[in-house]
């Protein structure tokens, strides 16, 4: 009950492919990558997750249900850890199989605390913002870093787990010194939309992005990769522990939705309350965009 993706195909080619589909490299019990609880590749759907780092492929498996089978793009540096963690632990090398233990879901910027729902927290409990990878400064002398905020925002009548993302600095795109903020015209051009109205979540999931969780934590923010599968356009530093409220709301939507803004436009903000506002304040002065992102993983 194995399902190879056209992407995993294309990395470990058609041959391997068809041995693992027959069964001949496949293993009878696995722990699932995503959400690291037993797996029987002969009774439930299976899914092969291959993680591709700059000179190393490792194929781990994942119940179909947790995550479909996909390429994603890792470190070198984090695959050969898990390489490693593995070969300390266990005193031999480690195989695919074993790696699914070791090797987060995906590379991993950092993460905050979940608010509460549409900011109404029972007590003021400040969200915290996180200081992920560098990522393209509009000016070549700078370097803006992604901080990224977890929360439940209330739309309507329902309460949605999501991501609030606000770079250090201007974001430009590749080439432009002027130092003039593209931030949210590079994210509408991926189909992101403003928002007008906080209460009005987004309608349809951006295709190929998704959220990527692994037992219970956060580890990025995935997007299409140019040569196929996805790639991290935000990892955390470490995979992040979210609040059991935004883990919930996100696993019975199975959809996460991001919110992003310009540089200096929400800032840390010291409680949940005053964080929803903020998003409020953005979408009326037009510098909020949003998607609707699959959840990957639990």
């Amino acid at each position: 009950m194995l399902e190879v993706s056209e992407d995993v195909r294309a990395e470990i080619g058609d041959d391997e492919a068809d041995n693992l589909l027959a069964g001949a490299h496949a293993p009878d019990a696995y722990d699932c990558t995503s959400c690291r609880q037993p797996g029987d590749s002969h009774r439930e759907p299976t899914s092969t997750v291959l993680f591709v780092g700059d000179e190393t492929a490792v194929l781990a498996f994942a119940h179909a249900r947790c995550i479909p089978s996909q390429v994603v793009a890792v470190s070198e540096e984090q695959l050969l850890g898990a390489v490693r963690s593995i070969s300390q632990t266990q005193g031999t090398g480690g195989t695919p199989e074993s790696l699914t233990a070791a090797l987060p879901h995906s590379p991993s910027p950092s993460a905050a605390p979940p608010a509460g729902p549409g900011g109404a927290a029972p007590g003021p409990v400040a969200p915290s913002v996180n200081t992920p990878s560098p990522a393209t400064a509009a000016k070549p002398t700078q370097l803006a870093v992604l901080g990224v905020t977890c929360g439940i925002v209330l739309c309507g009548d329902t309460g949605y787990a999501s991501l609030v993302v606000e770079p250090t600095g201007p974001i430009g795109r590749p080439g432009n010194t002027s130092g003039e903020d593209e931030f949210l015209s590079l994210l509408t051009d991926h189909g992101f939309q403003l928002v007008q109205d906080v209460n009005n979540a987004p309608v349809r999931p951006r295709t190929g992005w998704s959220v990527l969780m692994a037992m219970g934590k956060l580890h990025a923010i995935l997007q299409p990769s140019a040569t196929g599968g996805s790639a991290a356009w935000w990892q955390a530093h470490a995979p992040f522990q979210v609040t059991d409220a935004w883990r919930v709301a996100a696993g019975r939507q199975s959809e996460v939705i991001m919110y992003a803004v310009p540089a200096g436009t929400i800032g840390r903000q010291p409680r949940e309350d005053l964080l929803r506002m903020a998003l409020d304040r953005a979408a009326a002065s037009g510098v909020l965009a949003a998607a609707l992102l699959p959840l990957a993983g639990t």
